[in-house]
């Protein structure tokens, strides 16, 4: 007995320290987390570079996160495509910011938030200060990018991914066949592909076309920007690609003029410091993005605002990182009513999702319209019901490769009668009236049930093109022809008068500005980002699936989150294609 409680002592003495330990790391990582808010300001030295380091994902907004740097090593990396642009603007305007070094560690973005991130380089360039981009390995998106460099390193052993654009869908046909589940679609429009994972082996000849002839435009409009700032011809630079550059040695991206120098990246900061004519150690004179946005701003005050409203993500997904339409309601109309705001920027970058949350979304803007001017500001895509939710404003602007259009409707009901009857299940059913169990997916539809659904669908394609058509402000005809579900290019979309002009969030700032007649104003983002507080308790729960969905499934997290959508939808969906991998 004695022995007993001597083992009991220990282990609640052991228990009771580790708990103060805990407690009091916590605290101690609660108080650093709280000392890097209080440092709310940054001021640059002398002869400062800023290092734009590319790494995770790129998405639309920063999120505040105290805890980021602590932990980064367990978190999925994220940066935000606001705090990128505002590093850049604040480093044109500030004298001790000598150039830009381009870091690329295989981010993660889309070719219009590339090529947002590309034109705010030009304009930073206009200042005659210096860009210098440097990858152990580019990918094809970040030689894009890296282009607009005045000089381009690579380490000696380094690659240039440089071979072109192909897409690669995955169709999931074969494996609902084995475990008995048959997709039932519903649709409107020939290109509508977002449904042909469910139900083929292939692409159809449509959707083949139109994946063709959009990634060809796209090619098209990388080479053209390619051969002007590296002087290289589009003939010779397609010869280039087709020799597979990604295995070539990296002297023959020096014979090339794919890049300038080759160098390692522990001598990089040497080659920066001569043209910033500096004499600091690397960790001091380099400026981080996150300390660039936290540097005092030189813009005057005005009381006259532009609203930027921020939309990105699957519309009504259930995803914390998409588009809650009732929410984003609520933050439209806030700012409808908020008299300081004289113009908006909706800011889209959404594959569309929910016809519903769509049509929601889309009252909310044409209420806006009728007090003050709407500009939208497309992303990486603004298709579908991304393309819904656009078409009322006053005007669009796209990127040359932004995708949009893909107006069309579709609806899948899965049946899984066969896999049921594998597992030994039987249904039977009772019901007062003709459609009462409808729809059931123990069973196949009747042809009275899939007649009612394609109405139903028929007449949210009718919706959808009316709302396009007044939007846009051109009869219906002129809408259908360019529907069909058929995803466009935004270069393309200007020519067929879905898109007014072509340019990034600046382009609509101004153009907004232009519409509610404004010569001064200063820029305010919403909806608000969250408290430092809702952030961690958000946070803890997203990060963790979002590692731990990574850590099973590394390669094929994408595959999953395609199944995993089909839990959350709505019948009636306004999407572009679940997934299409272009590389």
């Amino acid at each position: 007995m004695k022995q007993f409680f001597k083992m009991a002592f220990a282990s609640a003495l052991g228990f009771f320290i580790t708990a103060i330990v805990i407690i009091s790391l916590f605290i101690f990582v609660f108080a650093v987390a709280i000392s890097q808010m209080e440092s709310t300001t940054f001021k640059t030295k002398p002869n400062s570079v800023l290092h734009l380091k590319l790494e995770g994902e790129i998405v639309e907004r920063s999120k505040e996160n105290p805890f980021q740097q602590i932990f980064s090593d367990y978190k999925v990396g994220r940066l935000g495509l606001d705090d990128i642009l505002s590093a850049i603007d604040k480093a044109e305007k500030d004298d001790n910011i000598r150039g830009i070094y381009l870091d690329f560690k295989i981010p993660i973005a889309g070719m219009a938030t590339v090529e947002e991130i590309r034109n705010r380089l030009k304009e930073f360039k206009k200042s005659g200060k210096f860009v210098v981009a440097y990858a152990d390995q580019y990918a094809q998106k970040d030689f894009y990018l890296a282009t607009v460099a005045d000089t381009i390193l690579l380490n000696p052993v380094g690659m240039i991914d440089f071979r072109g654009i192909g897409g690669q869908p995955v169709f999931f046909k074969k494996a609902l066949d084995k475990l008995g589940i048959e997709m039932q679609i519903f649709k409107v429009g020939t290109y509508k592909s977002a449904v042909e994972p469910f139900i083929q082996e292939k692409m159809s000849d449509a959707n083949k076309a139109q994946v063709t002839e959009y990634i060809s435009e796209i090619w098209n409009h990388l080479l053209k920007e390619i051969s002007v700032n590296r002087k290289i011809p589009v003939e010779k630079l397609n010869a280039y690609a087709n020799e597979g550059m990604l295995m070539q040695p990296a002297e023959k991206d020096i014979k090339y003029r794919l890049a300038d120098k080759l160098i390692y990246r522990t001598d990089v900061w040497t080659y920066l410091k001569k043209l910033a004519h500096s004499d600091a150690k690397e960790e001091k004179g380099l400026v981080e993005i996150s300390d660039m946005v936290k540097a005092e701003s030189q813009e005057s005050q005005y009381e006259d605002k532009v609203a930027i409203v921020y939309a990105a993500g699957g519309i009504d997904d259930g995803d914390s990182e998409g588009i809650n339409s009732e929410k984003l309601s609520r933050d439209l109309m806030d700012v409808k009513g908020d008299s300081s705001v004289k113009a908006v920027v909706f800011r889209v970058n959404s594959p569309g999702g929910s016809a519903y949350g769509s049509e929601q979304i889309w009252h909310v803007i044409k209420e806006i319209q009728k007090v003050k001017p709407v500009v939208v500001s497309m992303g990486d895509y603004a298709a579908s019901g991304g393309y819904y939710i656009s078409c009322p404003a006053s005007a669009i602007v796209a990127q040359p490769t932004t995708l949009t259009g893909s107006i069309g409707i579709f609806g899948m009901f899965p049946n899984v009668e066969k896999l049921t009857e594998k597992l030994g299940l039987t249904f039977d059913e009772v019901s007062t009236n003709r459609f009462a169990t409808t729809p059931s997916i123990n069973r196949p539809m009747r042809a009275d049930e899939k007649a009612l659904f394609q109405g139903y669908i028929n007449e949210g394609y009718k919706l959808f093109v009316g709302r396009c058509a007044a939007g846009r402000k051109v009869k219906t005809e002129k809408i259908e022809a360019v529907a069909q579900g058929h995803v466009w290019t935004g270069e393309k979309a200007i020519q067929i008068g879905l898109v007014d002009k072509l340019g990034g969030i600046q382009t609509a700032l101004e153009l907004a500005a232009q519409k509610a007649k404004l010569k001064n104003y200063n820029v305010e983002s919403f909806p608000k980002k969250k408290s430092f507080m809702e952030e961690i308790f958000s946070d803890m729960q997203d990060d963790a699936s979002d590692v731990l969905a990574k850590f099973y499934f590394g390669e094929n997290l994408k595959y999953y989150k395609v199944l995993q959508n089909l839990q959350k939808q709505q019948p009636m969906q306004a999407r572009l294609p679940f997934y299409l991998d272009i590389e």
